[in-house]
């Protein structure tokens, strides 16, 4: 069924004409920071990229994908990226959702019938859903390095694991805990649901309308001189791991088994990027946006840290969460992370994104659990730094306007208000109009003469407040309209802004 939908709504938007240009500038110093990084933590090569409004507009590699043979890393090597693929899965599982296929709050036993004898760890236990294996809080125990070494099994594997009932550190949906088995047994559920392997389904259904033809799961399929060798290392030397296969019967290559090049790994960025801000443009990508937006929400918060230091050594407090396949952190700015890790033998990744912002950026390295999370946060933190990036903006409302100037007439008399129509039916019951009328007389002989009224800020499309510049004296306004529609003024504020 069509939604219906307000063709006036105004999405946020960048304000700057410059800001192209000034992240332009950056470009050396992302480079360097990079370049570095691999240099000081021994990585035999480093892949990683710019993506702003939905394009790579910067990458660079350096070092080996094969030490033995000198086979330099491009952008189009292609890279094992671990826990990265998690998101993949969770994508998957929210387009058969979208399809009327499955819910995310049926229980998992649905489609994996052996999860029906399992033995919680009380009577009291929820069931598993579908949305706890999503958001790891299912139970599990956090299960690195282990679930590292399933990558092989087969669904047979899994499900005689099961079998042998699973051991749970938490009830269900009560905590976060890391877990591989999670993502691995909704690798069954998008098999059981959709016909086909998990590995199929993904290819079919996210990576081939993304354009990423040569991202696969099995390092079998993938050309000797793209093929990321993995190291460790160890001894002063760089020790080369050997590679797990994905089988095709396997789910576990759910929670980790994807490889993918910088190229085309910056698709799926645009993808998630381009869900960013909410609007009317056609919706014609792999899953819908909303859905996307969905996937970036914080459904199991996990850490508060008052005392995070940024790279560059500031103290910011941050809040984080685990989404569906996703990291999510705001700091003390008000800015919001998106981000997943990817750890595995031999490699090391992670993207990370900002939303309001519209930029990202990936880095892969084939050194056994490469750290990628602190030198992306990094060149984050530098390229807003250096190009004095902006978040998006939102514009007025015409509903917003409409009030504001109405507002402006009425003050600071308040001469025939109760008649104008302009408010709601709590408004006058809620402010007195004699408490009203004193208090903005008040303000404007402090104010003195009235020299402008400024621009509304919007903070969505129906709240918001404008500035009255005054000679001595400026004045703040501020207020919220109501779901009625037309929207009327239900809160008003008031106060005085001292000149700096």
């Amino acid at each position: 069924m069509p939604v219906l939908y307000d063709s006036t709504y105004l999405p946020a938007v960048f304000t700057d004409p410059q800001r192209i240009e000034k992240i332009k500038s950056a470009f050396a110093v992302i480079d360097s920071l990079y370049k570095k990084h691999a240099t000081d933590n021994h990585f035999p090569a480093i892949a990683f990229g710019l993506v702003v409004d939905g394009r790579l507009v910067y990458k660079n590699s350096y070092g080996y994908t094969d030490v033995e043979k000198k086979i330099p890393a491009t952008s189009s090597s292609l890279f094992r990226i671990a826990s990265m693929s998690k998101s993949f899965t969770c994508m998957a599982i929210l387009k058969l959702r979208d399809e009327g296929k499955l819910n995310l709050d049926d229980p998992a036993y649905l489609y994996i019938p052996e999860l029906k004898n399992l033995k919680y760890p009380t009577a009291d236990a929820p069931v598993i859903t579908v949305r706890h294996l999503m958001s790891h809080s299912a139970g599990f125990p956090e299960d690195n390095p282990w679930g590292d070494r399933q990558l092989a099994d087969s669904d047979k594997d899994l499900m005689e694991f099961i079998g042998k009932q699973i051991s749970f550190s938490n009830p269900p949906g009560i905590a976060y805990e890391y877990s591989n088995l999670g993502f691995a047994l909704q690798g069954k559920i998008i098999s059981k649901v959709s016909g086909m392997s998990y590995q199929d389904y993904v290819k079919q259904n996210i990576l081939e309308p993304l354009g990423m033809k040569t991202t696969t799961y099995e390092f079998g399929d993938v050309a000797a001189d793209k093929l990321a060798h993995g190291y460790r290392w160890l001894n002063s030397t760089w020790n080369e791991e050997i590679l797990l296969h994905d089988i095709p019967d396997g789910s576990w290559g759910a929670m980790g088994a994807m490889i993918s090049s910088i190229d085309e790994f910056a698709n799926y960025m645009a993808f998630h990027l381009s869900a960013w801000p909410p609007n009317n443009a056609k919706d014609d990508g792999p899953i819908k946006r909303s859905s996307v937006r969905e996937m970036h929400q914080p459904w199991r918060m996990n850490a508060f840290n008052a005392n995070f230091i940024f790279p560059d050594g500031r103290a910011c407090a941050t809040t984080t969460a685990y989404c569906y396949g996703l990291g999510w952190m705001k700091d003390c700015e008000g800015r919001t992370y998106i981000s997943h890790s990817g750890g595995l033998p031999g490699f090391g990744s992670q993207w990370r994104i900002m939303p309001d912002y519209g930029i990202g950026v990936v880095a892969f390295a084939n050194r056994t659990y490469a750290p990628m999370g602190t030198i992306n946060l990094r060149v984050l933190d530098t390229l807003i730094k250096i190009a004095g990036l902006q978040p998006r903006q939102i514009l007025p409302s015409k509903i917003l306007e409409q009030r504001k100037n109405e507002l402006v007439k009425i003050l600071p008399d308040w001469n025939n208000a109760q008649q104008s129509g302009i408010f709601a039916e709590n408004f006058f019951p809620d402010y007195p109009i004699d408490s009203l009328k004193k208090e903005a007389k008040d303000l404007y002989s402090k104010a003195g003469k009235i020299i402008s009224v400024k621009a509304m800020q919007p903070e969505n499309q129906l709240r918001g407040s404008f500035i009255i510049e005054g000679e001595k004296t400026d004045i703040e306004v501020y207020f919220t309209l109501s779901p009625e529609n037309p929207a009327l003024i239900q809160e008003y504020h008031i106060k005085e802004l001292i000149k700096q």
